[in-house]
């Protein structure tokens, strides 16, 4: 069981760390080994190139009696406002709204997406329709910022499901996936662009994905070296702000710097953090976990009922006696292990401390939390 335990806590560090699984069982770590370094791309993300959800509101009609009732009465009044439009005058109490739904069309929009360009939308119902099978999305205006913000694109088209809601009757229905929620495939076409081609960028805003003021300050250090100027600043933990050189702030010469940008590599710092999972059994920790000196006792009780015996036999001219018996119930109780933890610097130190107590997923996590309470783990303790 111990060897699984190692197993696990070396999966655990080659996965944070990037190192090499032989260095960790030959107990090579140095704590002046060099992590793996990580790219900018894959620890910060630039502000102003980032995607913008769309959202409108729109109406679902040809559907096969599987529209809003009457309760929804919003529905009524946009079928009742749409025809008014149209030079139809009609009264609202005279509709009857069961062909259509009224639904809720989102989108997203990347900043170099271009006008006359198309995107998927999605349409989910927003009444009491049973399913949006077979209906299409009447001309909707999709806004950045609603109910004010700029319209950036325009939806229509049919809507796919990819389900159905049948109803057999006396009780019976069969429904397949989720037929109030629809996609309508290339279904928006773009109005206008986020960030208009060739725009000169005379600053970009980079935020890291897992803030950390060590990493910021690594990740901009790293940046000016990268291109020779002072240019980047770490603003807090989660923020730098980069200047572009007029240089490199035309159309072309910025796709390149950005491409440079995304090549700088650094080494990110980590809290010291262990991750317990007791419903899984599962414990992740952090390569800066330390362990105060403490001494660990560890005992468990088994309990253990013997194979069943057959019994035959009786008193001579009295009744006969068969049957199976349970053997007499075993209780042995394990003598604790007590171990004095010498401070231990690495999680190498520390697996293989919890290594030589030779125990289980599930107990490591409870000595994870005693040594918490007992404030000898110096590191956050997170249980999911």
């Amino acid at each position: 069981m111990h060897r699984r335990i190692k197993d696990m806590l070396i999966i655990t560090w080659v996965l944070i760390t990037g190192l090499p699984a032989g260095v960790w069982a030959q107990g090579l770590l140095d704590p002046g080994f060099e992590t793996q370094k990580i790219r900018f791309k894959d620890l910060a993300q630039i502000q102003t190139l980032q995607d913008v959800q769309l959202l409108g509101y729109g109406l679902v009609v040809g559907l096969e009696g599987n529209g809003d009732g009457r309760g929804s009465p919003f529905t009524i009044q946009a079928i009742a406002n749409l025809v008014r439009n149209m030079g139809v005058e009609v009264d609202p109490q005279q509709i009857r709204a069961k062909n259509s739904a009224a639904v809720m069309v989102t989108a997203k929009l990347s900043p170099f997406t271009r006008v006359g360009a198309t995107i998927d939308v999605t349409v989910s119902s927003l009444g009491d329709a049973t399913s949006l099978e077979g209906g299409t999305l009447l001309m909707t205006p999709i806004q950045a910022n609603p109910p004010n913000g700029p319209t950036m694109a325009i939806a229509q088209g049919s809507v796919s499901i990819g389900g159905f809601n049948a109803d057999g009757g006396a009780g019976g229905a069969i429904s397949k996936n989720h037929p109030v929620v629809g996609r309508v495939p290339n279904g928006g076409i773009i109005q206008q662009e986020l960030v208009s081609p060739g725009e000169l960028v005379g600053e970009i805003t980079v935020m890291l994905r897992n803030p950390d003021y060590t990493t910021a300050a690594r990740l901009a250090n790293a940046i000016d070296s990268k291109f020779g100027a002072r240019m980047a600043v770490a603003l807090d933990a989660g923020t730098i702000r980069l200047s572009v050189p007029r240089s490199r702030q035309p159309a072309g010469a910025f796709i390149e710097f950005l491409a440079e940008l995304e090549s700088v590599t650094v080494i990110p710092d980590v809290k010291a953090k262990v991750v317990v999972n007791e419903r899984t059994g599962t414990i992740v920790v952090g390569r800066h976990v330390a362990i105060s000196e403490v001494a660990i006792a560890h005992g468990s009780l088994t309990i253990s009922i013997g194979p069943q015996e057959t019994i035959q036999g009786g008193v001579p001219g009295g009744p006969q006696i068969q049957g199976q018996f349970g053997g007499a119930p075993e209780v042995e109780e394990e003598k604790p292990r007590l171990l004095a933890l010498p401070p231990a610097s690495s999680v190498s130190d520390v697996a293989k401390a919890l290594n030589a107590l030779k125990v289980t997923p599930r107990d490591i996590i409870s000595i994870f939390q005693a040594l918490k309470s007992a404030g000898a783990l110096k590191a956050e303790l997170s249980i999911l």
